[in-house]
C-alpha cells in the first residue's frame, strides 16, 4: 500500500488533473468554434488523469511516488482527451506568447489557424521578412518544436492589385520565406507544406485599401498528423 503522504500527493495530483480537464477552454467564443467537443475532451482528460496518476505513482520507485503521480496524470490525460486536449493547449500557449506581435490565433474544432498580417510581416512588394519580425517567428519556432503532433501548412495570400500572375509568384515566395526561417531555426521541414494561393481566397473587399490590407497576408494552418491520435 501507499504509505499516507504519497496517497495524498495522489489524490491532490488527481483533483489538480480532474480540475484542469473539466475547465472549459477559455478560449470558446473567440474565433472558436469547437463546440461540445471541449465537453468531451474536460471528461475523457480528467478521467484519464485520474488513472493516470495512479498508474505513475504504482510503477515508480518508493520515493519517486510523488513525481511518477504527476507525471502519469499529464501523460493519460492527454492520451485519454486525445488531440483536443492537446490542441487546447497548444492554443493558450499561443495565444499568451503572440499578443500584441499583430498575428491573429484562429480555431476552428481542433484546427488552429494563425494569420499574420503582410504589413507586419513584409515589406511592400517584398517576400524578404522584416527583422522585427524575427523575435516572433522565433517565438513560433519554440512552440512549434514543443506541439510538434500536427502539421504545419504555410499559405501566402495577396490583394489583386497588378497582375494575377505577380501576385501568385509574391504570395508563394513569401509563403516560402516563412517557411525557410523556420526551418533554418529547427522546426523539422517534413512537417510543413508550402503554397501561395494569389487572390483568390481574399476575407475582405479588394475595392477599399483596408480590405487589401487584410488580404495581404500569410497563414499558418496546424492540423493533426493524421495517425498521430485517434
Amino acid at each position: 500500500m501507499l504509505k499516507l503522504s504519497t496517497s495524498r500527493t495522489l489524490i491532490a495530483a488527481s483533483i489538480v488533473a480532474l480540475v484542469a480537464g473539466c475547465a472549459n477552454n477559455p478560449y470558446d467564443g473567440q474565433t472558436s468554434q469547437q463546440g461540445s467537443t471541449s465537453n468531451k475532451t474536460a471528461i475523457y482528460g480528467g478521467l484519464g488523469a485520474l488513472g493516470g496518476a495512479a498508474i505513475g505513482a504504482a510503477t515508480s520507485s518508493k520515493k519517486d511516488r510523488a513525481k511518477g503521480a504527476l507525471i502519469g496524470a499529464a501523460v493519460a490525460g492527454a492520451a485519454g482527451a486525445g488531440y483536443g486536449y492537446y490542441v487546447d493547449k497548444q492554443e493558450a500557449e499561443l495565444r499568451r506568447s503572440m499578443q500584441g506581435t499583430g498575428i491573429d490565433v484562429q480555431r476552428d474544432g481542433d484546427n488552429l489557424t494563425l494569420v499574420m498580417p503582410g504589413n507586419v510581416t513584409f515589406a511592400t512588394d517584398s517576400a524578404t521578412i522584416s527583422s522585427n519580425f524575427y523575435g516572433t517567428l522565433n517565438n513560433l519556432v519554440q512552440s512549434f518544436n514543443q506541439y510538434d503532433q500536427n502539421t504545419i501548412e504555410i499559405v501566402g495570400h495577396t490583394d489583386s492589385t497588378g497582375s494575377y500572375q505577380h501576385n501568385l509568384t509574391l504570395s508563394q515566395r513569401r509563403a516560402q520565406s516563412v517557411a525557410s526561417y523556420l526551418s533554418n531555426q529547427g522546426v523539422s521541414a517534413s512537417r510543413m507544406s508550402v503554397r501561395g494561393v494569389g487572390p483568390d481566397q481574399p476575407v475582405a473587399d479588394n475595392a477599399t485599401a483596408q480590405g487589401r490590407q487584410q488580404n495581404r497576408r500569410v497563414e499558418i494552418n496546424l492540423r493533426p498528423i493524421p495517425g498521430a491520435y485517434q
